[in-house]
């Protein structure tokens, strides 16, 4: 046997994979892995943050497998996936990944109705796509469910209204013409 040294690190630097981990590792190991997401986010390392996120949601999606749906300990789980789920879409939406925060927007929807940051997240991915009516229907719901947010909430929808007019000015200059034959 020939054996070949790769590279030698600190200790406690060595950050064992989610994989090989107990339940209990894996639960102790996410509010850290959700630090470290939040720190590489400041730090404008917005891929490597989602993969953080992403890490942290597969540890806890590994031990809610294991609970009855709607248990009260699956319940706990899925209420501490769902912060981790936001940050994760707040990633991609950066990442222009916009059919991804749909989904995953969508799904936290169907089990919490009222989760603000949800409707503005899947607001601004509608608008990103076009979906103008379901954006706006979006910033609806979020004005509804936390009238604080109006100035922001106005803030997206003059931005999508400006991207609708210089969308209609370019098809006008596109199509011009094209019937006139």
């Amino acid at each position: 046997f020939r054996v070949e040294r790769r590279q030698v690190e600190a200790p406690g630097s060595y950050e064992q994979d989610p994989w090989a981990m107990t339940d209990e590792e894996k639960l102790q190991a996410v509010p850290q892995i959700h630090k470290q997401g939040n720190e590489l986010y400041r730090q404008g390392k917005v891929q490597e943050a989602a993969s953080k996120y992403y890490d942290a949601i597969a540890c806890l999606k590994n031990l809610q497998m294991k609970e009855q749906p709607g248990s009260p300990d699956w319940i706990e789980l899925d209420q501490k996936i769902t912060p981790l789920l936001l940050n994760y879409c707040q990633c991609k939406l950066q990442c222009e990944e916009y059919y991804e925060v749909l989904d995953h927007c969508s799904s936290i929807l169907n089990k919490y109705e009222d989760n603000v940051k949800a409707y503005f997240k899947r607001g601004k991915a509608h608008a990103a796509v076009w979906n103008v009516a379901e954006a706006q229907a979006d910033f609806a719901k979020v004005l509804a469910l936390d009238p604080s947010l109006r100035a922001v909430v106005s803030k997206e929808l003059r931005s999508l209204e400006a991207r609708l007019r210089e969308k209609e000015a370019e098809d006008k200059i596109r199509f011009k013409g094209i019937f006139s034959q």
